[in-house]
């Protein structure tokens, strides 16, 4: 029997991180690991940045927590940010619900979709591979078998199609499909991308089947992959984004957007959260996105990822190195590297680098978005050093 207190939820830890600064982190006995996994996705401005700090600082000094029947000065600023970025490229307004984490923002989109059906539609396609979130609707929405097994029953309105096959999509609707829930990159399933060829055909069947485009932005969100979210690479037009993680920068705040003509669907009474957009979790949000913006952050992810997959790709050690941005996953070539991508990972870990592997043979790196040629440099020896030796 395990003498920690905690749910046997987690692999067992290898040590206990006591701060961080930038790209790195430091543990209880003072050694320093480059974080290229940022805790998956979150820490994009890095681990304590000093204006995130102030701001957490200063606003737990002046006001943490209001109920929701009351907005708080940052309520109305950071919704109208968020709309300003997304509702960008298409120029269709919309409102935003306030959660405290992505499975929340996605149980938010599922909610609005299932009441945008008003009944009579109210079934999702999503993709094989997905990963949507850990509560009983956003786990069903996952398209991942293993992790559904042990919760059985989940409902039932969620059906599967291969990501990337507009055919095995089309397949799929019928008179009761409310709406398409999709990730355009699956960060989960080791960063797979597909064509834009797949996108422009979405589009097409999501306009002529009236149904709904939802797009999990969760870990594509926030300038990760060079834009501000990941469906503009793609000229979708989603009615419904969710995002988190990097919202925060590792304060849990999420959110939920969705277009004017969907958002009004939602009555009062329909949805809620206490925690969901405090004052405490606003005020950090706000600053995050100040700083993207001011300091253009999707522009390094963009040129910052390039580096990387190209520093990757030169180490003859992976097959396929893919994603877009600081987004990355690579695909080990067994022929030439004899251990496995776990195997990996805890080697890394043992030189001083995080990483996480997605599977038995790929890699997952999503490093802050501040990170540096020479930071860049330095994981990438690492991965190497703990391949070979």
């Amino acid at each position: 029997m395990s003498d920690s207190y905690l749910l046997d939820t987690y692999p067992e830890s290898k040590t206990t991180f006591v701060s961080g600064k930038g790209s790195y982190l430091f543990d209880v006995e003072g050694k320093e690991y480059l974080d290229f996994l940022g805790g998956i996705a979150v820490t994009a401005l890095g681990h304590a940045n000093d204006e995130i700090a102030q701001t957490i600082s200063a606003q737990s000094a002046k006001l943490v927590h209001v109920s929701n029947y009351f907005e708080n000065e940052y309520t109305q600023v950071v919704a109208q940010k968020l709309n300003e970025k997304i509702a960008g490229q298409s120029g269709e307004s919309g409102k935003v619900f306030f959660a405290n984490s992505g499975a929340e923002a996605n149980e938010c989109a599922i909610k609005i979709a299932k009441r945008f059906g008003a009944r009579s539609k109210y079934k999702f396609l999503t993709a094989l591979g997905s990963f949507h979130g850990r509560t009983l609707a956003t786990l069903a929405a996952t398209g991942q078998n293993e992790k559904h097994k042990n919760f059985l029953p989940l409902p039932d309105y969620f059906n599967y199609f291969e990501f990337g096959n507009i055919e095995s999509l089309k397949s799929q609707i019928d008179s009761e499909t409310v709406a398409v829930m999709i990730e355009v990159i699956q960060g989960e399933n080791g960063v797979r991308t597909t064509s834009q060829e797949f996108f422009d055909d979405l589009k097409t069947v999501v306009k002529e089947n009236n149904l709904l485009l939802i797009v999990d932005e969760i870990q594509t969100g926030m300038c990760r992959t060079g834009k501000w979210f990941g469906f503009q690479h793609y000229g979708l037009e989603p009615d419904i984004v969710t995002m988190a993680k990097s919202l925060g920068n590792g304060f849990p705040v999420g959110g939920c957007w969705a277009k004017e003509n969907v958002a009004q669907c939602m009555q009062k009474g329909d949805h809620g959260s206490t925690f969901g957009g405090q004052p405490l979790a606003l005020a950090t949000a706000n600053a995050v996105i100040d700083i993207m913006t001011r300091d253009q952050l999707y522009k390094n992810a963009e040129k910052s990822g390039d580096y990387l997959v190209d520093q990757l790709d030169s180490t003859g050690l992976f097959s396929q190195v893919r994603g877009k941005g600081l987004l990355v996953g690579a695909d080990l070539d067994r022929n030439k590297v004899s251990i496995n991508a776990h195997e990996l990972v805890s080697k890394c870990f043992e030189n001083g680098l995080v990483i996480n592997a997605t599977s038995e043979n790929t890699i997952r790196l999503a490093p802050a978005l501040i990170i540096s040629g020479e930071e860049i440099n330095i994981g990438v020896s690492k991965i190497v050093e703990s391949a070979r030796g």
